[in-house]
């Protein structure tokens, strides 16, 4: 297999910033944003306050509905800063050469 990338003659590799430190916190943020929501809904099926059994009912599926809410858009939110922060690593690589192909050029406009 030929050789595909060719790194670019006095490219430097950036020194790494916030995405490496984002980077490596973002599964205990996943786990801890998880675990929130979770605990909310699990508490409010222990407390019922002393509520009619209806009410009871309600606000356990209330919690149930805002707990799933909560961590559908907190996993959205963590997989949207893993993507900017691989972005920014990829970005603070060593640049490469593409290979070139030739490209065909027609001055009549026409064909």
């Amino acid at each position: 297999m030929s050789n595909w990338f060719k790194r670019l003659p006095g490219s430097r590799r950036e020194a790494p910033g916030l995405e490496w430190r984002l980077l490596r916190r973002l599964p205990a943020l996943a786990l801890v944003g998880s675990l929130l929501p979770a605990i909310y809904a699990l508490g409010v099926r222990v407390f019922d306050g002393g509520l009619p059994e209806a009410e009871v009912l309600k606000a356990v599926q209330s919690a149930d509905i805002l707990a799933i809410a909560t961590v559908i858009l907190h996993w959205t939110v963590v997989f949207t800063l893993a993507i900017g922060c691989a972005i920014v690593v990829v970005m603070k690589g060593h640049a490469y050469v593409a290979d070139a192909y030739p490209l065909v050029e027609k001055d009549d406009p026409t064909d």
